[in-house]
């Protein structure tokens, strides 16, 4: 609902404030006063919390002025007038809510629940309304009398600050999104894409073919959170809408998260960019698989790796020795309990090992190939291209490996201190390891709306080989090796454990591959990087492999 139809809808309103008849009966005196208005009395001002009496006879006359369509009235019952009446205003204006009933339930001290029935109409198409919410009745701070305590829920329980109510055409048409070979993807089908699904119809529903229906929304205060649908009253044309993802690997991936609360998981396809799944299990819509922004463990090895062999200091038949504890700028470093020390160990045997003490005594360099606290960041960025503005199609946090001085410098080459990641970000990197070029990885096709992706110079062959070859010894003989156990292929892995301040568990974190499928798991709070993130991975690989 934009464009010409909001401004058509907005000057409406507008017309009908000024008009002075029902919802847009705006009283410009009590507009002074955002708590309620003058008491116009000289009696004592009460104080305390408002009685039985007060909330019963407060709510019952904000209810019969909302019901009234008497924004003025309804809103000088708030404690704030000035914010709520724009919002009761809009109500029976621009969302062209009409025959109110709201019915109030059993108060709980000052808190009364309620109900509201009522229809919404538009071009000669209606449809009911119906939820519940509540108010709260507080005492005025200026003049002592029984006030609704004003919120936007108390409209509607979706309303946030900034939010108001529009019936209109659609901001954008509905889409119908299908995977790389044509599949109709769906969220009763595929829970973990809700959101995306969501996101893609307000990105791209004007690129896909299809005509918006008429819908009662919630518009936010920002655009780019797009409108929120609340009741249908006319269903649009669905264009169509091809993704990358691949149905079959993003049923294992839905499946696999299931196993472990608070985990995401991603799929790319090293050869092309193309994500073939992600899936999250949260309690919440937040896309963590892409917008996550946490420490990943020892899975930063890879890069570090890296960085160790493209600056000299390193190469994987090379010494790297493991030695029980490791101190760099007076932070003493420790490896995962249980870790034997091996002071004649190649930097591949602590890689499939993953000791932590190993890297940390490497990440000053040598006297003849020194590193800087900017070495990893240069990796990070010009090798494996994160931090780089990717255009995922969808919104996405692309890395993040500054530049860190002190401890935090050793801490960041074992995926501590200040790096932040996600498993798309994760998946990358694998992906980047074992081709040697970094292709930014995507959900749309940038055709679509010419998107720019992200470039990077990517590894050499040499140091992608070694990379590949150290990730295949730790999934058939290091600490993969039990969750990948039983994947036939061409594959590789390696796990991490991030510890999170004031948490006694550890997140898990594991990332590998299987011929040109690449995966990505974080489990938050779910031990070392086999036991829980190991799993979710082995089975995705085993969808796509």
């Amino acid at each position: 609902m934009r464009n010409g139809a909001k401004a058509a809808i907005v000057g409406g309103v507008f017309a009908v404030m000024v008009g002075g008849a029902g919802y847009g009966a705006y009283n410009i005196v009590s507009a002074v006063s955002g708590d309620g208005g003058s008491s116009g009395t000289t009696a004592e001002k009460k104080t305390g919390p408002p009685s039985a009496d007060e909330v019963e006879e407060t709510s019952k006359a904000f209810f019969a002025a909302w019901k009234k369509g008497d924004a003025a009235t309804a809103a000088a019952e708030t404690n704030n007038a000035q914010a709520a009446r724009p919002l009761l205003v809009a109500y029976g204006g621009q969302a062209h809510i009409t025959k109110v009933k709201i019915t109030p339930g059993t108060p709980a001290g000052t808190t009364v629940p309620f109900s509201v029935s009522a229809t919404v109409s538009y071009e000669g198409k209606s449809k009911p309304l119906a939820y519940k919410s509540e108010l709260t009745v507080v005492r005025g701070k200026t003049t002592g009398k029984a006030l609704v305590d004003w919120q936007p829920s108390v409209v509607h329980p979706e309303l946030k600050t900034g939010d108001t109510l529009v019936t209109g055409e659609a901001a954008s048409p509905p889409i119908e999104a299908v995977d790389r070979g044509g599949a109709v993807l769906t969220e009763e089908k595929y829970p973990s894409l809700g959101p995306v699904l969501d996101t893609l119809r307000e990105r791209y529903g004007d690129k896909a073919g299809g005509t918006p229906g008429v819908e009662l929304a919630i518009r936010h205060e920002s655009e780019e959170a797009g409108d929120t649908s609340l009741v249908t009253l006319a269903k649009g044309e669905a264009g169509k809408l091809r993704t990358t993802l691949s149905a079959s690997v993003q049923a294992a991936a839905e499946k696999a998260v299931t196993r472990f609360a608070e985990s995401s998981v991603v799929a790319v396809q090293p050869s092309t960019g193309q994500v073939l799944a992600v899936a999250n299990h949260r309690g919440d819509a937040f896309n963590a698989a892409f917008q996550g922004e946490v420490a990943p463990g020892s899975t930063m090895k890879i890069i570090t790796a890296a960085t160790l062999i493209d600056n000299g200091v390193a190469s994987m038949n090379g010494p790297a020795p493991c030695p029980a504890d490791a101190v760099w700028m007076s932070r003493k470093f420790h490896n995962l309990k249980g870790m034997q020390p091996n002071e004649g160990a190649s930097l591949a045997n602590s890689f499939m090992r993953s000791c932590n003490t190993a890297f940390v005594k490497l990440i000053d360099g040598t006297d003849e190939k020194p590193l800087t606290d900017e070495s990893l960041t240069t990796e990070a960025q010009e090798r494996f291209g994160l931090g780089k503005d990717w255009k995922t199609g969808i919104v996405s946090f692309d890395g993040s490996v500054p530049a860190s001085t002190g401890p935090n410098r050793a801490a960041n080459a074992i995926g501590q201190g200040e790096v932040q990641m996600n498993p798309l970000n994760m998946a990358s990197v694998t992906a980047t390891a074992i081709t040697g070029t970094f292709r930014q990885p995507y959900l749309v096709s940038p055709k679509l709306d010419n998107r720019q992706l992200a470039t990077a110079r990517g590894l050499s062959s040499d140091t992608a080989a070694q990379l590949k070859q150290m990730m295949r010894l730790t999934a058939t003989g290091g600490t993969g090796q039990k969750a990948m156990s039983g994947l036939g292929g061409d594959i590789g892995a390696k796990t991490g454990s991030a510890e999170v301040d004031g948490k006694e568990t550890s997140d898990s974190w594991f990332t590998g591959f299987r011929n040109d499928i690449a995966a990505a798991a974080m489990v938050q709070q779910g031990g070392h990087g086999g036991d829980a993130a190991g799993p979710i991975v082995a089975q995705v690989l085993r969808a796509g492999g």
